[in-house]
């Protein structure tokens, strides 16, 4: 089974995705950037739902770091700042794809079964 690890500071978001998710990928949490840096080099992740905007580190920062050690690792921003400035910085750091939220199942997994088909 293919694992996610979701970066999301807030628990209810994390559930939404939670449910999206269980039934077909094993999910891992990061609580903030930090705690997503550490657990993609932990847990070798197939992908990452990457909250752009957590306490400690944010999205942005977290998506350099992990790029350093994981050039290839699919990761799709997820953000309730849906501005194209937004998707494009997150583009720029290093994400595969933007999620805007509320996030909805359909576009979520659609994403995610695209990048993992590609990798």
């Amino acid at each position: 089974m293919k694992r996610i690890l979701v970066a999301e500071d807030n628990d209810s978001n994390f559930l939404l995705m939670n449910f999206i998710l269980k039934n077909n990928y094993e999910i891992i949490r990061a609580i903030n950037g930090k705690d997503a840096v550490e657990k993609a080099t932990l847990e070798h992740p197939d992908l990452i739902l990457m909250d752009m905007k957590m306490p400690v580190m944010g999205g942005i920062e977290a998506t350099r770091l992990i790029r350093v050690t994981y050039p290839d690792l699919p990761i799709i921003a997820v953000t309730a700042n849906a501005f194209d400035s937004d998707r494009q910085n997150a583009l720029e750091a290093g994400c595969n794809d933007f999620l805007a939220k509320p996030v909805t199942a359909a576009a979520c997994l659609k994403s995610i079964e695209g990048l993992l088909h590609d990798a």
